[in-house]
């Protein structure tokens, strides 16, 4: 089960953090790699270690998810290599953290931008590759904190993006379903990425974790990994619109 011989994947934000892991979880399976970011040397030093780790081919693209040009050419370069793509994973993502009395419309506008408007983009450029092929897999990274909000970082505008992104992940698996293609959303919790780090080292949020993380830590590498390699396989062929929280049990509570 779960082989993905045979198959492409396009990731966005494959140039650092959750995007590399789960680039790699797909590697691993046996997929051809679309790796996307706007650092291409990140891309090109990402690329060996792909295709150690078993991908069959790899083609890097430099592509800003906030550009609607870099993301149809992207989307164009794909499907001129491979003639299809088969698996979609939206992982692209920074933030302003500011709460909603302080943040100013740059912040904000960047944060949803980049978030948010971005899957939509990511998801009209090769869904359409996804539907003339009948088959697809479109996985999105939303966040537990488009589920809830929390009470120890201000960042306001994340939630909202990250929400959204929850329900655009219901609104296109709704849609597109006929069209033989899925549409699900992972929600990670808290994890060690370029954009965390300096958060999760502190005493201070390492004590709020302790508190609000029932398994009372932080995920770990590869424990996104299987819900990746699930959602993008074949055999997830009834699995669609699902939200599903990797996050140490932290929206349960």
């Amino acid at each position: 089960m779960f082989d993905l011989k045979g198959k492409v994947a396009a990731v966005s934000g494959a140039s650092s953090g959750l995007g590399q892991q789960m680039a790699l979880a797909l590697a691993r399976q046996g997929a051809s790699l679309v790796i996307m970011a706007r650092r291409m040397e990140r891309l090109e030093e990402f690329k060996p270690k792909l295709l150690k780790e078993g991908a069959k081919e790899v083609l890097a693209i430099k592509c800003d998810v906030t550009s609607s040009e870099d993301i149809n050419n992207a989307a164009k370069e794909a499907e001129k290599k491979f003639g299809h793509v088969d698996i979609l994973l939206n992982c692209a993502g920074s933030s302003k953290d500011k709460g909603v009395l302080d943040m100013n419309d740059e912040e904000w506008d960047f944060t949803i931008a980049t978030d948010e408007t971005s899957v939509f983009k990511m998801t009209r450029a090769f869904g359409k590759i996804m539907k003339k092929n009948h088959y697809g897999r479109i996985i999105n990274i939303a966040s537990m904190y488009g589920l809830v909000g929390n009470t120890e970082i201000p960042t306001v505008a994340y939630h909202t993006s990250k929400g959204a992104v929850v329900n655009f992940t219901r609104a296109v698996a709704a849609e597109l379903a006929t069209e033989g293609i899925t549409c699900n959303a992972i929600c990670p919790g808290y994890f060690y990425t370029e954009l965390t780090t300096a958060v999760l080292d502190t005493e201070r949020f390492q004590n709020f974790a302790k508190t609000m993380v029932p398994m009372q830590r932080y995920g770990k590498p590869g424990e996104l990994d299987a819900a990746v390699v699930f959602l993008a396989s074949e055999e997830a062929s009834y699995v669609n619109g699902v939200i599903l929280p990797v996050d140490g049990g932290y929206t349960c509570i």
